[in-house]
């Protein structure tokens, strides 16, 4: 029988990714959730600069595919953080792959993160912060746990532009599977010009850039045939959708935001949502309902 890894090995080859090529196909095919991790994280990582040493969130991790990435390739100390992954899974997946010097597994919700305020370098965010970034009042709270100066980068699955209504009928329709790609969860794609728009009046950081991915629906759709073709898949291929889509709806956007140096973790009162907030609202309620003095 002919050895399928090569073949495997080609398809998750990508010239526009060199670095995820290095990694192995049936590794990344088994542990994938979604949209290719190693790519997302190293076009992520393109407009960042990190340096070994650095504290960084990789804040909805999934299986950690992308904590791997960022201590292998960039030699900084990563806090692999996800709600659905047990943290002791993503310790065994750091440890086989060499990096549990470099990769802190936890597992927290994304709206109660036990972090000191101002300790990361850098927060960043892989096909996951659709799914709370989209709140007016998470800006807030989440560059709160960076410090002065660092930042925040997302990429996630997006439009090339606004919906003035319903989606196409090619992402609603099934697929020749069955499977039909637009479901309720999408509502929370948006395009690159809307996330810079709720970036900026939001006030908080520095919007350094917002962009989409050239070709982004093209490698979404050849990672859907490549993990089909691997037979490990666990949710059903979404590559018709997106070629017969071509990049008219769908894609992927990049967001990265600096917080101001001026802005010091001290002089931030508590998130509505941290169990602080509580403290001061027991405090000002004390103070209003105290016996006045004569």
């Amino acid at each position: 029988m002919t050895d399928p890894q090569p073949e495997l090995q080609a398809l998750f080859a990508n010239p526009r990714f060199p670095r995820s090529g290095a990694y192995d196909a049936r590794w990344v095919a088994e542990n994938q959730m979604g949209p290719n991790a190693l790519w997302l994280t190293e076009w992520a990582c393109e407009a960042l600069d990190l340096v070994p040493g650095m504290r960084v969130l990789d804040l909805g991790c999934g299986r950690a595919l992308s904590s791997v990435y960022l201590a292998r390739e960039h030699g900084v100390h990563v806090y692999a953080t996800d709600l659905w992954i047990p943290a002791g899974d993503n310790w065994a997946r750091a440890r086989a792959a060499g990096v549990a010097d470099r990769v802190t597994p936890i597992h927290a919700e994304a709206h109660a993160l036990p972090f000191a305020e101002g300790f990361f370098d850098a927060i960043i965010s892989l096909d996951a912060y659709t799914y709370f970034g989209t709140d007016d009042l998470y800006l807030s709270y989440i560059t709160r746990y960076l410090r002065p100066g660092g930042h925040l980068a997302v990429v996630m699955p997006g439009l090339t532009h606004e919906l003035d209504g319903p989606p196409p009928a090619h992402l609603t329709e099934p697929q020749a599977n069955g499977a039909t790609f637009w479901e309720p969860d999408c509502l929370v794609f948006h395009s690159a010009d809307w996330w810079r728009r709720h970036w900026e009046r939001a006030g908080q950081v520095e919007v350094a850039s917002v962009e989409a991915l050239a070709d982004g629906w093209r490698h979404w759709a050849d990672h859907e045939r490549a993990v089909e073709a691997s037979g490990l898949g666990v949710f059903p291929s979404m590559e018709e959708a997106l070629r017969t889509d071509a990049g008219a709806t769908i894609g992927f956007v990049r967001a990265v935001a600096r917080r101001p140096d001026a802005d010091a973790p001290s002089a931030v009162a508590p998130h509505v949502w941290e169990p602080a907030f509580m403290g001061v609202a027991a405090e000002l309620l004390a103070k209003r309902d105290a016996p006045e003095t004569p």
